[in-house]
């Protein structure tokens, strides 16, 4: 599939990407904890259990960032299993081999496109990404290679923000992140500009049973669901390896 030709109306620039992430790098871990008041990480801790990781599983954790779902899935594999955490963005992983450390945990991080990943056919049980999948320019080929790399049988596991359906509580949320969110985000880490594109591309990129049909695109599945999360904040993708 060529990779020039964005499937979803949501084309990111990466170079302009690349640029806000470097910039806001430094501050994430705090202004993800003030802005979600910590409940991103307990949406980590679900994507853990969806998995179904066990001890001594091979993970893959993509846009790894900081490292948080990376470090989170070396304490369900333990010592036996291997955890392997990657982005494009060099200066997000700066912070996340101190994290690891930090918790007795031996995680390897390195550079990686998620859409030409360097690894071997069927190579991990478990191939992951948060809050990342929307910074890609062709999410179809990201999710192809994600799908590529992982066991048959094994999980794709997507964790992205998405759209609200409650009708008394999406108003108040579609609001704080129109209005607040931006301002908030601007504050706590100097770069306000990061966070408007958070609202403006989380808003723009498909959720739900449209996610769902980026991953059937890529005929790569035997079976997809997902799962919201904090009322539909963000959602959980598992897609099963063919």
């Amino acid at each position: 599939m060529n990779s020039n030709k964005p499937i979803t109306q949501h084309s990111p620039d990466p170079e302009k990407i690349r640029s806000m992430f470097s910039k806001v790098a430094a501050k994430y871990d705090k202004a993800n904890s003030v802005l979600s008041v910590g409940i991103h990480h307990l949406w980590r801790k679900k994507v853990i259990g969806l998995s179904k990781a066990q001890p001594g599983m091979k993970v893959l954790d993509c846009a790894t960032g900081t490292g948080d779902l990376a470090i989170a899935f070396k304490k369900a594999v333990g010592p036996t299993g291997t955890v392997i955490g990657t982005d494009f963005f060099v200066e997000m992983m700066e912070t996340a081999p101190t994290k690891a450390k930090a918790d007795n945990l031996e995680i390897k991080f390195e550079f990686a496109d998620v859409t030409k990943l360097q690894y071997a056919d069927k190579s991990f049980d478990i191939t992951s990404i948060s809050f990342g999948i929307r910074n890609v320019y062709d999410p179809v080929v990201a999710l192809q290679e994600m799908a590529r790399v992982t066991k048959s049988g094994g999980k794709v596991m997507v964790l992205e923000f998405g759209k609200m359906d409650m009708p008394i509580v999406s108003p108040v949320y579609n609001y704080y992140a129109e209005n607040i969110l931006p301002k908030l985000g601007g504050i706590v880490s100097g770069q306000k500009e990061a966070y408007e594109y958070l609202q403006k591309s989380s808003a723009a990129f498909p959720s739900k049973e449209n996610f769902l049909d980026l991953m059937r695109k890529t005929g790569q599945f035997s079976d997809m669901r997902f799962t919201p999360v904090s009322f539909g904040i963000a959602y959980i993708y598992i897609g099963t390896v063919k």
